[in-house]
């Protein structure tokens, strides 16, 4: 280790983050690779080490002998002041190499609050934030992950987007790159314009977005003939062959996620309206049990973790659930292995279930309404009713649950007063039914109502809507305060100023780099962290750079107050295909407007579209929608 770098880990909080040389790292010969990547998670190395997306892709990239992945966080502000000081430039955990000397850096686009940190971790490895100004001599800079569906907030900062799943797509990047090095008289702008040829890339540079008078995209037309008018995403089309990562790296110091996460399938059989990863990671496929089975097995001999999770984004929506878990605890229970079963659907959550995981499992449990009231909840397409969840909490409460958590939102499309009320009521018929129970355990029982601002996110049928403004939304928080009565029942609640700069970056187009790029300079980042997100930054940095935050969001009264956005509008990220058809979303806005449900994919295709896409899917049928 750099003996500057051991000089200040003395001097910052959990140094543990910074100094690599964990168990089940990759390390390789530098001097032997034609191909070297660094993948950055714009968090700290807490919340990244807990990210699947990390491990599967350089795992994926580090079979290949003559390329190298390594790994890189941000630094926390004080190991970021200190490295400063000391002149050192941000490097890559397993060489120490700062991140400027690889060929190719790439970014995992997780959520908005993430983007000034990309800039913020530009910033520290010298590389200019602007594409336009990296020469020859930087590296390749490549974003991926959800929030690449509406790249174009940060397009004039990357060089590239992967879009979709990456196991397949990457290394084709990869060695469309080291054969073009190969060649000679290698240049950035004709590599660029072949990898915009490969199906799952964007490049953004290569694309000119035209505007009408009234700030509205006019055109998105590409630069050359031989490259495709839209993007579609590449998925995965055979889970049980897809590499898939059995020796982790084992981090020093506790991190968010510390434990054996086990993928189960990708996609949502689900069409919740508000929910972008139910569209985006569509069409639904699915892992068998054998082979989850053997992973899980493999994972823990690797490891000697005391818990696995099985993850997906509705793990009650497995179809080989009951067989998975029954040859999980054959061998668990004997090692003493916790199993979790987090995002779980209220309508699926049942006493055979409970039985299983009982035993080895002792938090409480958390589910997710959505909506205070049933009208509500079938405009959002939720399709879970108040029967359902009393009937889950029941199944806990009679298995020594007291415990219990209820997300919902505010601000959704059609809400009223009477369906804030709703959550009120919602909670305390929990709290009711707890007391009503003749099999709860005793002590008083604790329910907490944690309800986020809805946030309208491209590939949803609300993309659309407007986003409540922020009186609004702080009204109808303080009103849900006034209506909960109960002691039992806790309420938390999530700032709106931080939503109206979500919603602003999860609308917004190219223009916004600027605004990004000056509150970077007024000294933003962490912004998903409250000790440092400052809403007068933001607001200072729309406002210099001529960026109208209410013309994306819809928040205040003038011109573009509440502005929805028009159904024949072009979108600043349709230059993108995830799968869903446009036509499809439609249909779901208008029927949100009638309280109408559209039932999940085991009861009949929906026509979504994403089965044009293939691969081997659960529910999902085999002929193009």
């Amino acid at each position: 280790m750099d003996r500057k770098i051991e000089a200040i880990l003395k001097k910052v909080s959990k140094p543990g983050r910074y100094i690599g040389g964990e168990f089940g790292e990759v390390l390789k010969d530098k001097s032997r690779m034609n191909c070297r990547w660094v993948f950055c998670f714009p968090d700290t190395y807490e919340i990244g080490m807990s990210n699947l997306g990390m491990p599967i892709l350089c795992g994926v990239l580090n079979k290949e002998e003559d390329i190298w992945c390594e790994r890189c966080y941000a630094p926390w502000p004080d190991m970021a002041e200190e490295m400063q000081k000391a002149e050192l430039p941000l490097w890559a955990l397993e060489s120490g190499d700062p991140l400027r000397n690889f060929d190719i850096v790439a970014f995992t686009l997780q959520y908005e609050q993430c983007y000034t940190n990309v800039l913020y971790m530009l910033e520290l490895a010298g590389i200019p934030p602007l594409a336009k100004d990296r020469g020859e001599d930087f590296p390749i800079l490549i974003g991926g992950g959800p929030a690449t569906y509406n790249a174009e907030p940060v397009a004039d900062f990357f060089d590239v987007f992967s879009i979709g799943e990456g196991e397949e797509s990457l290394p084709e990047f990869a060695r469309l790159y080291i054969n073009m090095k190969k060649k000679g008289n290698f240049s950035k702008k004709e590599f660029l314009h072949e990898a915009a040829k490969l199906e799952g890339f964007y490049v953004p540079s290569l694309y000119e977005y035209a505007y009408k008078e009234d700030g509205t995209v006019k055109s998105i037309t590409p630069v050359y003939e031989d490259i495709p008018k839209r993007i579609t995403k590449r998925i995965i089309k055979d889970l049980d062959k897809v590499y898939f990562p059995t020796h982790p790296v084992i981090p020093y110091i506790d991190t968010v996620h510390n434990r054996i996460m086990l993928e189960t399938f990708r996609g949502c059989i689900r069409g919740c309206r508000f929910c972008q990863a139910c569209m985006i990671y569509r069409p639904v496929r699915e892992k068998k049990a054998e082979t989850l089975n053997r992973l899980a097995k493999e994972l823990y001999k690797n490891s000697g973790y005391d818990e696995i999770s099985l993850t997906s984004l509705s793990i009650s929506d497995y179809t080989q659930l009951p067989e998975l878990t029954d040859c999980l605890l054959s061998w668990t229970d004997e090692e003493k292995i916790s199993l979790s079963l987090p995002s779980q659907r209220v309508d699926a959550f049942t006493k055979e279930l409970m039985e299983k995981v009982s035993s080895v499992r002792k938090s409480g449990l958390t589910f997710a309404p959505e909506a205070g009231t049933q009208r509500l909840r079938d405009a959002i397409n939720k399709c879970v009713t108040e029967e359902d969840l009393l009937k889950a909490c029941n199944v806990a409460f009679d298995y020594g649950k007291n415990t219990v958590k209820l997300y919902f939102m505010s601000g959704l499309p059609t809400e009223t007063m009477e369906d804030i009320e709703g959550i009120a009521r919602l909670g305390e018929s929990v709290v009711d039914a707890y007391y009503r129970n003749p099999n709860h355990p005793k002590g008083a029982p604790t329910v907490t109502i944690s309800v986020s601002c809805f946030i309208p996110k491209p590939f949803t049928p609300f993309q659309w809507e407007a986003q409540d403004r922020i009186e609004l939304l702080e009204q109808k928080q303080e009103h849900l305060r006034a209506c909960i009565k109960s002691k039992h029942v806790r309420y938390t609640w999530h700032d709106a100023r931080v939503s109206l700069v979500e919603a602003v970056l999860a609308k917004g187009d190219r223009r916004m780099s600027k605004a990004l790029l000056r509150a970077r300079e007024l000294g933003a980042k962490f912004d998903a962290w409250d000790e440092y997100f400052s809403f007068d930054t933001w607001m200072q940095a729309f406002e210099t750079c001529g960026v109208d935050p209410d013309f994306y969001t819809g928040i205040d009264v003038h011109f573009y107050a509440n502005r929805v956005m028009g159904e024949d509008e072009i979108l600043p990220w349709d230059i993108i295909d995830c799968g869903v058809s446009k036509k499809f979303l439609l249909s779901e806005r208008r029927k949100a407007y009638r309280s109408e449900t559209t039932g999940n994919c085991k009861d009949g295709c929906a026509g979504c579209g994403a089965a044009r896409l293939g691969g081997e899917c659960t529910w999902c049928p085999k002929s193009e929608n």
